[in-house]
């Protein structure tokens, strides 16, 4: 793992506002979907679960990045890793259980939460992507 998914969201106060839209273009997204499953009459326990489980994964990966930026500033690298890769990993567990979970307990529900949950997560990783190229460069790094 690099620097670059380590240092997380510290570093978005000075890209710019278009760098903080696109970082955080899922939690949009997650708002749009709420009047479509309203409109068209898709399970709202689906949309519930799926943003449930993404908001919980989103605050433990902002949790995460705080302490692997305290580790790195401790000089602990290997710390800063690590908390960042658990939490990436815990992130994936927690939306799949929550999916697999509700599609349990009513199978249409939990399609809609997986259908919701591609998009969600694909723009997360573009938004990441996206925002760090237009982050400005840091020198001295």
């Amino acid at each position: 793992m690099s620097t670059l998914a380590i240092n997380g969201s510290s570093r978005v106060e000075g890209g710019g506002r278009l760098s903080l839209v696109v970082r955080y273009a899922d939690i949009g997204l997650l708002a749009l979907a709420l009047p479509v499953f309203l409109v068209f009459g898709f399970p709202i326990l689906g949309y519930a679960v799926c943003a449930v489980a993404w908001l919980i994964g989103r605050g433990m990966h902002l949790a995460a990045e705080r302490h692997a930026a305290a580790s790195l500033g401790r000089g602990n690298r290997k710390n800063a890793m690590g908390t960042i890769a658990a939490a990436t990993l815990g992130r994936v567990w927690l939306l799949a259980l929550a999916i697999l979970l509700v599609g349990l307990a009513d199978r249409e529900a939990g399609l809609a939460a997986a259908v919701l949950a591609v998009p969600v997560v694909t723009v997360y990783f573009a938004g990441l992507g996206i925002g760090r190229m237009l982050e400005p460069e840091e020198h001295g790094s």
